[in-house]
């Protein structure tokens, strides 16, 4: 044998028909290798970098977070503490402006010790109950209107009932023992009434 015929033998076909040489096999198989490892290595590099910047992501994103919830936080507190100071001023203003009933009820006790006409001293307490009511008025308090109208349970509190002294007044209210009041359409307090049967 010669040596072409040893080439020949050295040379595979390949699927289309290529010839393909084993001994230059070992060296292409190691470059391929190579190659491979260089691409894995890349990836891997790749990788890395993609995660430390995932990682930074995600710690930006966890400091956003406490930030926000420090701050909603803060929120929080300065609201309820508003909330806490107006109810606290607003209680001030409804108690400041009842302090002029208040001295006329302590001059018309006064007064009554002093003076011996007792129409002096009706007046002046219907002139303290007029600004009272004017006073409780002009802060949303209505007096619930219950004599002589239809029972409803969602104003009245029944607390007995007696005969109807006319026929009219069956089923109605005869008599308030205590008046119910709104505040801005809403029932503060319930009537207590009296029904005719």
């Amino acid at each position: 044998m010669n040596k072409s015929s040893t080439t020949e033998k050295s040379e595979k076909k390949s699927q289309n028909g290529d010839p393909i040489r084993t001994s230059s096999g070992k060296a292409a198989k190691k470059s391929k290798e190579k190659v491979k490892v260089d691409r894995f290595e890349k990836k891997i590099k790749a990788s890395v970098k993609k995660e430390k910047s995932n990682e930074l992501k995600i710690k930006g994103l966890q400091d956003k977070y406490l930030r926000l919830s420090a701050e909603f936080d803060n929120y929080r507190k300065r609201t309820l503490r508003e909330k806490i100071e107006l109810t606290k001023s607003a209680n001030e203003n409804i108690l400041l402006k009842l302090l002029p009933v208040m001295d006329d009820f302590d001059r018309a006790l006064q007064s009554m010790n002093e003076t011996t006409d007792c129409n002096a001293v009706k007046e002046g307490i219907d002139l303290i109950y007029g600004k009272f009511k004017e006073f409780i008025q002009s802060n949303g308090v209505k007096e619930i209107d219950a004599l002589h109208k239809s029972f409803d349970s969602d104003y009245h509190e029944a607390i007995s009932k007696i005969p109807a002294p006319d026929k009219k007044l069956k089923g109605k209210i005869v008599d308030v023992v205590e008046k119910g009041y709104f505040l801005n359409d809403k029932v503060i307090r319930y009537c207590k009434v009296v029904i005719g049967e």
